[in-house]
């Protein structure tokens, strides 16, 4: 059975994703740049929100993001960290917890982006309120919307591997795919049970 509805969506409010934003060219390391953000709706593309991002990354051992919105005028420190193979990964500095993050939330009614860890028990996840089914649906979807690229989605069940993917992720993919299936025909199953014990 969900989760009662008590607790703030954090889907509800807004997100910044560093490693997103690197990947639209929003942010570059090793540069100064200043451009303008939108939150939309996935399903409609309505626009939620809109603001202002200033980013410096050219600082060998930091760097800040400012976001501009509405009355919201907050400067967030950046920091590269060290791959093991190599190479840097850029964090998020929560101004609260200190901690290093790579998504920041500001859920509906907050008054500036931290961690999901400064906002504690009075947020969740929207998974956290769907029951296992609904779960299963949702994962599926995102493991499908993860592999589609420019494929025609009503024509897969399951797309094929990327090209640019490994076969071993692919592979997780597909056991994770068809782990909810499982769990979507196990609750078909247990359906038709009770409709012919009903009957």
């Amino acid at each position: 059975m969900p989760r009662p509805l008590k607790r703030v969506r954090l889907e509800s409010g807004l997100k910044l994703d560093l490693n997103k934003l690197r990947r639209q060219g929003l942010v570059r390391p090793g540069a100064k740049c200043g451009v303008v953000i939108r939150w939309t709706y996935t399903s409609t593309g309505e626009e939620i929100a809109k603001g202002v991002i200033t980013s410096n990354m050219k600082g060998k051992y930091e760097g800040w993001l400012r976001i501009q919105l509405g009355s919201l005028d907050q400067t967030i420190v950046l920091v590269p960290k060290a791959r093991r193979f190599g190479g840097y990964q850029w964090y998020f500095v929560c101004p609260i917890m200190n901690r290093y993050a790579s998504v920041l939330w500001m859920p509906p009614g907050a008054t500036r982006f931290c961690c999901r860890q400064t906002w504690g028990k009075r947020v969740a996840y929207a998974s956290q309120f769907a029951d296992p089914d609904n779960r299963a649906h949702r994962g599926q979807a995102k493991i499908k919307s993860r592999l589609i690229a420019n494929l025609d989605p009503d024509e897969w069940d399951l797309p094929p591997k990327p090209k640019w993917m490994r076969w071993s992720t692919y592979n997780r993919y597909v056991q994770k795919f068809d782990a909810y299936e499982n769990i979507l025909s196990q609750n078909i199953a247990e359906l038709m049970a009770r409709f012919l014990n009903e009957s």
